[in-house]
């Protein structure tokens, strides 16, 4: 099945669909240093990058979709999400950065069967709740075109008039969303973005989202009850830390749940050698960065839980939230693979540019195993109703 990925980013939104079964004819991201990470990765031959197009370094506000009409199953991508970020400034519509109106007009252009598009949970926000239903109403009926002299709450005037109707301007999307935690499938990572996932109205498709397969009341059990994640790390007595809080939470467990454990820190990374050690042998992008310091609110993620919440930063790397914190308080920061492996991107996927650029990348990515879960279901929808 065909695809269209816009803001595809350092590509990890893209993998994901890609090994769920769907095809990119066009790619867009107009950051460099994305584009040079997945020509970088396509040129070294590796998967699932290797059979993409060569990606286009433009805005999208500047490409034409229209040929493209009628023949693609999806469209994807993660439209810039800085406006709507917690750690951000919160412009939302005010922002120039805000790209929701190009992810819809991507849609009007080439009709696909579906539709992923991924941000952050501050999109949520109370704050941000007229904007989201004007977000929702744009998803569902891309047809109905912002006018060049309306501003944006008249168009919400019209789409709201438009949505209690009975009427249907071509085309028209079913559209479901959800605030969905990584670490509740299979990610080693406590991330939480919101998914919107839309079907084309006329092939009737009725969907949900993936159920969880993880969750964290087996991680608790498994620590706490069977000790079963201790024997399998090897980890000595005296260094199996729990918080309190969760040795009471599992001590209510009557029976272990049917779920997977949630991946941990030490899970994604237990196999890789000591960046602070000298290597016997090279690994690609796992190198020691100096300077990671611990304060108030800003602690590191902890070796035995889910890491916190990658993020890029705005002026560098928020160190709090990308350094590991060690069972001894010692804190150091991530290196780019065990990142990447956070992320869930491949261990042959080189990372292009400096630590901090490299890490920006990082941090603004889709987990690659969230993307892939959600996207394989979909494709199976799509099967179903073709």
């Amino acid at each position: 099945m065909k695809a269209v990925e816009l803001f595809a980013g350092a590509g990890g939104l893209g993998m994901g669909i890609s090994k769920a079964g769907f095809k990119p004819l066009k790619i867009v991201e107009w950051d460099k240093w994305c584009c040079d990470t997945i020509n970088e990765n396509r040129e070294r031959r590796i998967s699932p990058v290797k059979h993409w197009p060569e990606p286009i370094h433009d805005d999208v506000r500047d490409q034409d979709f229209s040929k493209y009409e009628g023949k693609i199953a999806l469209v994807s991508g993660g439209p810039p999400c800085q406006p709507f970020s917690l750690g951000g400034k919160h412009r939302a519509h005010d922002d120039h950065r805000d790209m929701w109106s190009q992810a819809v007009r991507v849609v009007r252009e080439t009709r696909p069967r579906a539709f992923i598009f991924e941000n952050v949970k501050g999109l949520t926000r109370s704050s941000f709740r007229t904007y989201f239903s004007y977000i929702e109403l744009q998803l569902q009926h891309p047809g109905l075109n912002k006018r060049e002299d309306e501003g944006w709450t008249d168009h919400l005037a019209r789409l709201e008039q438009h949505h209690t109707s009975r009427k249907e301007i071509e085309p028209e999307y079913r559209l479901v969303w959800r605030v969905l935690n990584a670490a509740d499938y299979g990610v080693p990572q406590r991330r939480e973005r919101v998914v919107f996932v839309g079907f084309r109205s006329d092939l009737g498709v009725e969907w949900n989202f993936p159920e969880k397969t993880h969750s964290f009341e087996r991680l608790l059990w498994d620590q706490c009850r069977c000790l079963e994640y201790w024997d399998r790390h090897h980890v000595p007595f005296a260094e199996r830390t729990i918080d309190i809080r969760a040795e009471v939470k599992a001590a209510s467990l009557l029976e272990p749940p049917t779920t997977l454990s949630w991946q941990t820190v030490r899970d994604a990374i237990h196999d890789l050698p000591d960046p602070m050690l000298p290597l016997e042998t090279k690994v690609l992008n796992h190198r020691y960065q100096q300077g990671a310091r611990s304060y108030p609110g800003h602690t590191g993620s902890a070796l035995d839980e889910p890491a916190k919440t990658l993020k890029a930063g705005v002026h560098g790397v928020p160190g709090g939230e990308n350094m590991l914190r060690r069972p001894d308080g010692s804190v150091r920061y991530f290196t780019l693979r065990e990142s990447a492996r956070l992320q869930t991107f491949p261990d042959d996927y080189e990372l292009h540019g400096s630590w901090t650029e490299a890490m920006r990348q990082l941090g603004n990515a889709v987990p690659v195993e969230l993307a892939r879960v959600i996207a394989k279901d979909v494709a199976m929808h799509l099967r179903k109703a073709a």
